[in-house]
């Protein structure tokens, strides 16, 4: 039986840790092409290791960097079919108290940077007729979260902005859908301080964290033909149970 992504072009962002680094590898089992974008300066030296296309370092922050990773791939491998949203900052601060620039620095790395490498992934799509588009979110997009207003702020655009692309472009043969995973072992979640990690794994009905391969086999789903074919705007979520729709 074939691989599910045979032939497909995949670009995943924030991969070189966490939950990009499992659906890359996880697109690259199911015959992905996959590039793999990060801040990492070791991403094209973590690329040979993991077997995939290509790694690019890029910083999300810079509009000239979204567009130019997805400009190389398209130029490169001639396409792009699978764009992962993958990326992004998380930090902790209570709405009181937060500075500003915590707050820009957050929507533009955590949501603002997700609209252009969408927009930029939208053109190769649309020339085709054909594309998927994961961006990855969080259950506090939907509930909130304590000393996160800024990352539940910038997750719960996401959802809107996923939802508002699937509309416009679900007709010309795109289909763009939300990951939002509740608490996942990650670099990212370490860095948060242990109380609220502790009260945290309390509220869950599964009594745990996910760990990145649990996250990753939604996003083949959503990837694959026919299983992610009718997934339009939706916003799935491997939580632990933490939201419930």
């Amino acid at each position: 039986m074939s691989a599910l992504l045979t032939g497909r072009r995949a670009l995943v962002t924030g991969a070189a840790s966490g939950i990009g680094r499992a659906i890359a590898l996880a697109l690259l089992a199911e015959g992905a092409a996959v590039t793999i974008a990060d801040r990492d300066p070791t991403t094209p030296e973590l690329a040979d290791e993991l077997g995939v296309a290509r790694g690019l370092v890029f910083d999300a922050a810079f509009e000239s960097d979204t567009d130019r990773i997805v400009d190389q791939v398209v130029s490169e491998d001639g396409g792009l079919d699978i764009l992962v949203c993958s990326h992004g900052i998380l930090t902790q601060s209570p709405a009181a108290d937060m500075t500003t620039e915590l707050w820009r620095e957050t929507i533009d790395i955590d949501l603002t940077s997700v609209f252009l490498l969408n927009r930029a992934a939208l053109r190769p799509m649309l020339a085709q007729r054909h594309g998927r588009i994961i961006n990855i979110a969080s259950q506090l997009g939907i509930k909130g979260g304590v000393s996160l207003a800024h990352y539940a702020a910038a997750k719960a655009g996401v959802i809107a902005l996923t939802k508002s692309i699937a509309l416009e472009n679900a007709s010309h043969g795109i289909l763009a859908n939300v990951i939002a995973p509740g608490p996942v072992d990650t670099p990212m979640v370490d860095a948060i301080d242990d109380d609220w990690k502790r009260h945290k794994r309390g509220e869950l009905p599964l009594g745990r964290f996910g760990t990145p391969d649990e996250i990753a086999p939604t996003a083949v789903l959503l990837a694959s033909e026919p299983g992610g074919n009718l997934f339009v705007g939706q916003v799935l979520g491997p939580n632990s149970g933490d939201v419930m729709p």
